[in-house]
């Protein structure tokens, strides 16, 4: 009987190292096998871009324009491509867009350009106009563009409106609809839900909080953000018909005037375009492709006119590995976009730890002379925005002048950060402001007890067992109020300090209201109107430098990241293009839980330790 187990052990055995075995084989085949894909990728520059002569750069702009890429992980981005999806919110970096229409302006290959942005979602009016520029210096070099699409967005016939010639399909359309804000109100939900939220701020027009306990805008909120948008609305109007040579009546439609003109188009939304001024022509895609074939020639393959999209452009044009030279001196640009948050936060996000290193390290740096502070920013954590205002006073107290750029948005926190700066430059159509803080705190207390869970115990003081839990005390509550009422006297008394004003002065321009670069600059908050070039010869001019370099400091890639984006960059070409099954959802639902789920993210991350906020969640347009 004690054999068989044995002689059954030792068959087991056996199979065992058979399949351990056959194990190792395909684990070594798969490993070599993607070894080699990755070499080849690496070395292989069959793929490499060559810009072929007399052709047309295609401005194929997909994504949001940002100031600064959020990270993604190159590992997680090529196995996203490879099996099949798509980027989910792509991103494409203003300056990319800037130097390659500069580069293009200069090169003897490209003869048009041609803008196509089908595809462009989000864009601040400030980036909109910064490209805008770009294409009108691109034109001034005698080169022709041209614009075309199916259907242009408000944010997409803005940048068509700069070409020469405007085309949409015969059954295409031009919709304007000027700027609103719109927000989720969930006072109602709350209370049916017997959520209990316990708000404290300070600030006639600090409406980031709200949602929580209202169910519709305020009348302050109303006015207040009507200012705002009003004068975006005005400067988008302005650019346009000057492109256009139209007049603003001619954008500015109401719903009766738009019906009218709609009826003698006989429902043509193309129609009307073309009869109000929008467009140039109604033309087909093929008619399109004969049109660009005169103007360019035919492609390589013959199929279509002679083109390169933006982003080969941008490949075969940019240096994927810039030098800085160390011999030189210095404007060091730091970009703090996104969010601000308490700690260590990646790209795209602004943490108070990690924003602040990189100003520590341009201080430290001899050969920096001067920094220029670039904020997008509708803020976000009151003691993040200290901790990154404290170096900003640091750089200063070493003798380097640091001059804060305004994009998009600067309010709230972002303008925090930016106020003790030497100067503060802004876009005439940048969100700023929003003075004020708030705190927030929801218990749920009522909510559980509905389904019969309670929270009960014994502390040694009032201030033990603090809890969403348990019922917010009003003593508690008046001890926040009252840390709420401090910062909101300290972040005046600051500005006042900064700006040369009196705390009464700053509280009266104050009390989180939001206002347009233009006007922050009468109310004082502002220095000068101009963009980031404009902020850097204003640094450079004020360390006395005549003769100095640009030097953009972020966080350094880890070496294996450096290799993998490397290897991503080159190993796009081999991975064919696939639509992703998230781009089949009806784009306005989808845009409509995207701005959900945002309302509840944007609270849900902010990780303030005293949790004490400065946040304009007013700020952004729909």
């Amino acid at each position: 009987m004690s054999e068989k187990p044995s002689v059954i052990k030792k068959v087991f055995s056996k199979l065992w190292r058979i399949i351990n075995t056959a194990r190792k084989i395909i684990v070594n085949l798969i490993f070599f096998g993607l070894l080699f894909f990755i070499f080849s990728a690496l070395f292989d520059d069959s793929d490499q871009v060559v810009v072929p002569v007399n052709t047309a750069l295609v401005l194929d702009l997909k994504g949001d324009i940002v100031e600064q890429k959020r990270r993604v992980d190159p590992q997680e981005a090529l196995m996203q491509e490879a099996l099949g999806g798509e980027e989910e919110n792509p991103e494409i970096l203003l300056a990319d867009i800037i130097n390659t229409l500069n580069n293009a302006k200069d090169d003897s290959n490209i003869k048009a350009l041609v803008i196509y942005p089908q595809n462009l979602r989000s864009a601040g009016l400030h980036h909109l106009q910064e490209v805008g520029a770009a294409i009108n210096r691109f034109k001034d070099s005698g080169k022709p563009v041209f614009a075309y699409g199916d259907y242009f967005n408000q944010n997409q016939f803005y940048l068509a409106s700069y070409a020469d010639k405007v085309w949409i399909n015969p059954e295409g359309a031009v919709m304007l609809e000027g700027y609103g804000r719109y927000r989720t109100y969930f006072k109602s939900a709350l209370e049916k839900l017997n959520v209990t939220p316990h708000i404290f701020k300070v600030g006639t027009y600090k409406s980031a909080i709200e949602p929580f306990i209202r169910d519709d805008m305020s009348e302050p909120a109303k006015v207040a953000n009507r200012a705002w948008l009003d004068q975006l609305w005005a400067s988008y109007k302005e650019d346009v018909s000057t492109n256009r040579n139209l007049s603003t009546d001619q954008i500015d439609e109401t719903a009766q005037g738009f019906l009218a003109k709609l009826e003698k188009a006989e429902g043509s939304f193309a129609q009307y375009a073309l009869d109000n001024g929008f467009v140039d022509e109604l033309k087909t895609r093929e008619e399109i492709r004969l049109t660009m074939i005169g103007e360019v020639g035919k492609s390589k393959n013959g199929s279509h006119y002679s083109q390169i999209d933006f982003s080969a452009y941008l490949k075969a044009t940019k240096n994927p590995y810039p030098m800085v030279n160390p011999m030189t001196d210095k404007v060091a640009v730091i970009i703090a976009k996104g969010n601000i948050l308490n700690g260590h936060q990646p790209p795209g996000t602004i943490g108070g730890d990690s924003t602040a290193k990189l100003l520590r390290k341009a201080r430290l740096d001899d050969k920096v002379k001067a920094v220029v502070l670039r904020v997008d920013s509708g803020g976000g954590s009151a003691y993040a925005s200290e901790i990154i205002r404290q170096e900003v006073e640091l750089i200063k107290a070493s003798g380097k002048p640091v001059i804060a750029s305004m994009a998009n948005y600067a309010a709230s926190g972002g303008y925090w950060i930016s106020a003790s700066a030497n100067e503060i430059w802004a876009s005439p159509n940048t969100i700023t402001g929003s003075i004020g803080i708030f705190g927030m705190f929801l218990s749920f207390e009522n909510a559980l007890d509905k389904i019969g869970i309670h929270t009960d115990g014994i502390a040694t003081t009032d201030l033990a067992g603090i809890s969403p839990t348990r019922p917010l005390s009003k003593d508690v509550g008046n001890i926040i109020q009252t840390s709420i009422n401090r910062g909101y006297k300290s972040f005046i008394t600051m500005v006042a300090e900064q700006r040369n004003m009196t705390p009464e002065e700053v509280d009266n321009i104050a009390q989180g209201r939001v206002w347009t670069g233009a006007k922050a600059q009468e109310l004082g908050l502002v220095d000068k109107l101009g963009n980031l070039d404009d902020a850097i010869a204003a640094a450079a001019e004020r360390a006395g430098l005549s003769v100095y370099d640009t030097w953009l400091i972020e966080k350094e890639l880890s070496a294996r990241d450096l290799f993998l984006q490397g290897f991503l960059d080159n190993a796009m070409a081999y991975l064919p293009e696939q639509e992703s099954e998230l781009t089949k959802v009806h784009p306005s639902l989808k845009q409509q839980i995207v701005k959900l789920v945002n309302e509840f993210e944007q609270i849900n991350q902010l990780n303030d330790p005293n949790g004490i906020y400065s946040f304009c969640l007013t700020c952004e347009l729909n």
